[in-house]
Protein backbone atom coordinates (compact mmCIF):
# COMPACT_ATOMS: atom_id res chain seq x y z
CA UNK A 1 0.00 0.00 0.00
CA UNK A 2 1.33 3.42 -0.96
CA UNK A 3 1.98 6.00 1.71
CA UNK A 4 0.54 8.72 -0.57
CA UNK A 5 -2.85 9.21 -2.20
CA UNK A 6 -3.61 11.02 -5.44
CA UNK A 7 -6.71 13.16 -4.87
CA UNK A 8 -8.42 16.30 -6.17
CA UNK A 9 -9.98 19.23 -4.35
CA UNK A 10 -12.56 21.29 -6.21
CA UNK A 11 -14.48 24.51 -5.56
CA UNK A 12 -16.92 25.89 -8.09
CA UNK A 13 -18.52 29.29 -8.47
CA UNK A 14 -21.11 30.06 -11.15
CA UNK A 15 -18.48 31.67 -13.38
CA UNK A 16 -15.34 29.73 -12.38
CA UNK A 17 -14.19 26.32 -11.19
CA UNK A 18 -10.93 25.60 -9.41
CA UNK A 19 -9.62 22.05 -9.37
CA UNK A 20 -6.37 21.16 -7.62
CA UNK A 21 -4.80 17.73 -8.05
CA UNK A 22 -2.38 16.79 -5.31
CA UNK A 23 -0.72 13.98 -3.42
CA UNK A 24 -1.49 13.70 0.26
CA UNK A 25 -0.28 11.34 2.95
CA UNK A 26 -2.33 8.22 3.58
CA UNK A 27 -4.73 8.94 6.44
CA UNK A 28 -5.32 12.52 5.27
CA UNK A 29 -8.78 13.89 6.03
CA UNK A 30 -11.05 15.89 3.73
CA UNK A 31 -10.38 19.07 5.70
CA UNK A 32 -6.61 18.54 5.67
CA UNK A 33 -6.74 18.09 1.90
CA UNK A 34 -8.59 21.40 1.52
CA UNK A 35 -5.94 23.12 3.62
CA UNK A 36 -3.10 21.57 1.61
CA UNK A 37 -4.74 22.43 -1.73
CA UNK A 38 -4.25 26.19 -1.36
CA UNK A 39 -7.88 26.88 -2.33
CA UNK A 40 -8.43 28.81 0.90
CA UNK A 41 -5.69 31.22 -0.17
CA UNK A 42 -7.37 31.74 -3.55
CA UNK A 43 -10.78 32.23 -1.91
CA UNK A 44 -10.20 34.02 1.41
CA UNK A 45 -13.96 34.38 1.91
CA UNK A 46 -14.12 30.65 2.73
CA UNK A 47 -13.96 29.80 6.44
CA UNK A 48 -12.42 26.37 7.02
CA UNK A 49 -14.55 25.91 10.16
CA UNK A 50 -17.81 26.41 8.25
CA UNK A 51 -17.08 24.44 5.07
CA UNK A 52 -19.54 21.84 3.84
CA UNK A 53 -17.56 19.10 2.13
CA UNK A 54 -18.37 16.10 -0.02
CA UNK A 55 -16.70 13.33 -1.96
CA UNK A 56 -18.18 12.66 -5.39
CA UNK A 57 -21.46 14.49 -4.56
CA UNK A 58 -21.88 12.74 -1.22
CA UNK A 59 -21.68 14.96 1.88
CA UNK A 60 -18.94 13.92 4.32
CA UNK A 61 -17.60 15.09 7.67
CA UNK A 62 -14.41 17.15 7.68
CA UNK A 63 -12.57 14.32 9.46
CA UNK A 64 -13.42 11.70 6.80
CA UNK A 65 -10.26 9.89 5.73
CA UNK A 66 -9.60 9.96 2.02
CA UNK A 67 -8.96 7.11 -0.39
CA UNK A 68 -7.02 6.96 -3.63
CA UNK A 69 -8.57 9.13 -6.40
CA UNK A 70 -11.17 10.80 -4.13
CA UNK A 71 -12.43 14.21 -5.25
CA UNK A 72 -13.09 16.49 -2.28
CA UNK A 73 -15.78 19.04 -3.13
CA UNK A 74 -16.29 22.30 -1.28
CA UNK A 75 -19.97 23.22 -1.34
CA UNK A 76 -21.23 26.79 -1.50
CA UNK A 77 -24.03 27.80 0.86
CA UNK A 78 -27.52 27.56 -0.62
CA UNK A 79 -28.99 30.89 -1.65
CA UNK A 80 -32.55 29.71 -0.99
CA UNK A 81 -34.17 26.90 0.95
CA UNK A 82 -35.04 24.27 -1.69
CA UNK A 83 -38.41 23.52 -0.07
CA UNK A 84 -39.38 27.19 -0.01
CA UNK A 85 -38.29 27.65 -3.63
CA UNK A 86 -40.41 24.66 -4.71
CA UNK A 87 -43.45 26.01 -2.84
CA UNK A 88 -42.97 29.41 -4.51
CA UNK A 89 -42.76 27.82 -7.97
CA UNK A 90 -45.87 25.71 -7.29
CA UNK A 91 -47.76 28.80 -6.12
CA UNK A 92 -46.69 30.67 -9.29
CA UNK A 93 -47.96 27.83 -11.49
CA UNK A 94 -51.23 27.68 -9.60
CA UNK A 95 -51.65 31.47 -9.95
CA UNK A 96 -50.95 31.23 -13.69
CA UNK A 97 -47.58 32.97 -13.53
CA UNK A 98 -45.45 29.93 -14.39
Amino acid sequence: MSSYLNIEVVYALPQRQTLVALQVAAGCTAQQAVLQSGILVQYPELDVKLLKLGIFSRPVAADTQLREHDRVEIYRPLLADPKQARRRRAADVKAGRG
